[in-house]
C-alpha cells in the first residue's frame, strides 16, 4: 500500500559538511590513498577521520 509521505531530499551542504579545496603534497596524497584502499574507506572518509582525530587531540604550546 502506498503512502502519501513526501520524499525529502536535502540540498548539498545541509548535512553539516562543507566542500573545501586544499593543497596537499603528492606524497601525502599517495599515503592517504594507500590507507584508504587498505581499510576499504574512501579518501574523503580517511581524511575526515584523520582531521577529526587531529582537531580533538591537538595541543598548542
Amino acid at each position: 500500500m502506498m503512502t502519501n509521505e513526501p520524499l525529502i531530499i536535502k540540498r548539498r551542504g545541509e548535512d553539516g559538511t562543507k566542500v573545501i579545496s586544499v593543497r596537499i603534497r603528492e606524497e601525502t596524497l599517495a599515503e592517504l590513498d594507500r590507507i584508504a584502499k587498505e581499510c576499504s574507506y574512501s579518501r574523503n572518509e580517511i581524511i575526515n577521520i584523520i582531521l577529526e582525530y587531529g582537531v580533538e587531540n591537538v595541543e598548542i604550546k
